[in-house]
């Protein structure tokens, strides 16, 4: 009896951990995801009722002390009735309704998530049906993880240092009821905001009967959207820096709908529903890995204040803008610079701590690759 009890119990847990492991692998094995990313960060609404508050935070504050932002004429709450997780999907819910918040009385509520994760580069991607209504504005989007929004999750934390749109702003997916199916995806930077030049979109006749992934690639030097794998915007500007690419630090998630001035009097309720959200990685950052060009010299290296950057096939008088890496691939320095004869001399590198930094020089678009050693 002790015998078949034994292999009983041997069976269980061999079954246990297959199930695990298989589980696991259709978790990862996401259509369209390359295969070099990897599941950093998820939530797949498996347990109904109110939002995980470990991993989302409820941004209810009016940051101007009346009002949100563009004229919006909504509370965000902390409540069940404008956020909730039903079978599986998680409900953003406008509704029309009096409520009195912060000594303010307004006719319409609904939800502002932000996650507690941040995060530089990656893949994401939401799974998500879209309310409808002419007035309603919902959106998937990002902000930096410094930004001193008052009452933003971040910025509760101590991380508010940078005002918008310094700190950046990532537009996965905007829906206007009064642009019924049409979605758009935009960047916000100090060089184009607001109206910004900056944007993209495309037609998705089913976007509020049927479910679609939003995505975002973020790389080095480019952000990519797309709704079911089909790319509809790509920013990519030729000159990075501060002012047209504040993309090489953490941004967090925001998930909401605001109910504009527009809204129709005959709206009464209307929800974004959201069977996951998923951010992916490259295992290596997409930095650390990336072979030194052989036809680019790093002299001298190991660096202690300047480093020179000598070129073989480069002439004089050429901008360039050189970023470098920790090991952590986040940015710690960008520079624009001229070569001159066929080199490139960056100064001030004494600050930086002891390791090893990987680094790419932008030349016209053409991109090289060094290691460096503090």
């Amino acid at each position: 009896m002790k015998r078949y009890l034994k292999f009983a119990l041997i069976f269980i847990i061999a079954s246990f951990f297959s199930f695990i492991s298989t589980a696991q692998n259709d978790f990862d094995d996401v259509e369209g995801v390359p295969d070099e990313y990897s599941l950093v960060w998820a939530d797949e609404f498996d347990a109904d009722g109110a939002v995980d508050p470990d991993k989302w935070f409820h941004q209810t504050k009016l940051p101007s002390g009346d009002s949100w932002f563009n004229n919006e004429l909504q509370h965000y709450t902390d409540r069940t009735d404008n956020a909730v997780v039903e079978d599986s999907i998680l409900k953003i819910i406008a509704k029309k309704e009096t409520y009195t918040d912060q000594g303010h009385t307004k006719n319409y509520t609904s939800a502002r998530l932000n996650s507690k994760f941040a995060f530089t580069y990656g893949k994401v991607e939401v799974k998500a049906k879209l309310p409808t209504g002419v007035g309603t504005w919902p959106a998937i989007w990002m902000l930096g993880k410094n930004i001193n929004e008052d009452g933003a999750y971040w910025e509760t934390q101590g991380y508010g240092t940078t005002t918008w749109p310094d700190c950046g702003e990532i537009d996965i997916m905007e829906h206007w009821g009064s642009d019924q199916n049409y979605v758009q995806s935009a960047t916000h930077t100090p060089s184009s905001y607001g109206a910004t030049e900056n944007h993209g979109g495309q037609t998705i006749s089913t976007a509020s009967t049927g479910f679609h992934v939003y995505s975002l690639e973020w790389t080095l030097d480019k952000l990519i959207f797309a709704v079911d794998g089909n790319t509809h915007y790509v920013y990519e500007p030729q000159v990075q820096n501060a002012d047209t690419w504040p993309f090489d630090a953490d941004q967090y998630l925001l998930l909401n709908i605001a109910i504009q001035p527009t809204i129709e009097e005959s709206f009464t309720e209307s929800a974004m529903e959201i069977d996951y959200v998923r951010v992916y990685q490259r295992d290596d950052l997409g930095i650390n890995n990336m072979e030194p060009d052989k036809s680019l010299q790093v002299y001298a290296n190991p660096v202690n204040d300047e480093l020179k950057l000598i070129f073989d096939d480069i002439r004089e008088g050429v901008t360039a803008l050189v970023k470098i890496y920790n090991m952590s691939g986040q940015l710690v320095t960008a520079e624009e610079s001229t070569t001159e004869s066929n080199q490139i001399t960056l100064n001030g590198l004494g600050a930086l701590p002891k390791g090893v930094y990987s680094g790419t020089v932008n030349i016209q678009n053409n991109y090289y690759n060094f290691k460096m050693v503090k």
